[in-house]
């Protein structure tokens, strides 16, 4: 078993990334496997060195330990050029000059049908500039890329696909089709026109370079492994286990967020707490 955490250096690690961090590292060292750890930093805006410094500090303190040496997406640019090249030369890419407002404007157009659908990334994209055919040229750069997920569904030729989940309630094997893909996420960005590669590009990227074989994650991204689960078949990449962990929320039911400093993982050490304390803040 080879678990991770992946945190972002843009604020104070909290309560929900301590409980997620405790998670995979006490799973892998349970099963006497390795727990590695990835700085995601792609977002360069706000990635901030010293948020990353406060990563490593919080971690050791709460007492876990990584096998290797953590790797960054800003160190793993090319790997995330080479994906896009090779979607893109199978025409499963095109660029799309649409803004947020546009999106919205024509998903809630009358002649859409019906109301908006919501997927893993928000509004799910109308297709506006969507190809009607493959684009001869070559990949363009500063552009947003979206996959044609009718095209990589054609690539891959085939109806059904899964990923197996394990949870208290034992392992499931968790279903779900090409139409689902078409109607509730469809054609998703996979590269942003500031860096070359989206989150899910990267993950997908990341977790088959570190040889994850276990994803511990919250449940919100339990929609988005379906994405993750495709753009691994695209890839020719081993799927992992996935783990969508129970959320750490506020007292009044709220996901907790980086803005949450009061529940930042420095504040209660500066207030006394223990390792323990915040073990048992989060239920284990």
């Amino acid at each position: 078993m080879i678990t991770r955490f992946a945190p972002s250096p843009t604020g104070p690690l909290h309560l929900g990334h301590a409980y997620s961090a405790l998670l995979a590292h006490d799973m892998a060292r349970a099963a006497g496997g390795s727990f590695l750890l990835r700085i995601e930093d792609i977002d360069s805006t706000r990635a901030r060195p010293e948020w990353e410094a406060q990563i490593y500090d919080d971690l050791s303190w709460l007492g876990l330990t990584w096998d290797a040496p953590p790797i960054r997406q800003t160190d793993r640019l090319p790997a995330y050029r080479d994906a896009l090249q090779s979607l893109w030369a199978r025409g499963l890419l095109y660029p799309c000059a649409c803004t947020r407002r546009d999106i919205t404007a024509a998903a809630s157009a009358p002649q859409e049908g019906g109301a908006p659908v919501y997927g893993p990334d928000g509004l799910v994209y109308p297709g506006t500039c969507r190809p009607d055919a493959p684009i001869g040229a070559p990949l363009p750069d500063g552009a947003a890329l979206r996959l044609n997920m009718g095209a990589a569904l054609a690539n891959l030729a085939s109806d059904g696909f899964s990923f197996v989940e394990t949870g208290q309630g034992g392992t499931e094997n968790i279903p779900f089709t090409a139409q689902d893909l078409q109607t509730q996420i469809g054609d998703i960005v996979l590269s942003r026109r500031d860096f070359p590669g989206s989150y899910h590009l990267s993950v997908v990227l990341d977790d088959a370079a570190q040889g994850i074989t276990h994803v511990i994650r919250g449940k919100d991204l339990f929609e988005a492994t379906k994405i993750h689960v495709i753009l691994q078949r695209l890839l020719d990449l081993p799927t992992p286990v996935y783990h969508h962990h129970r959320l750490i929320r506020d007292e009044h039911g709220k996901r907790l967020a980086k803005r949450d400093d009061a529940r930042a993982i420095a504040k209660y050490r500066a207030d006394g707490a223990t390792p323990e304390d915040i073990r048992r803040r989060v239920g284990l």
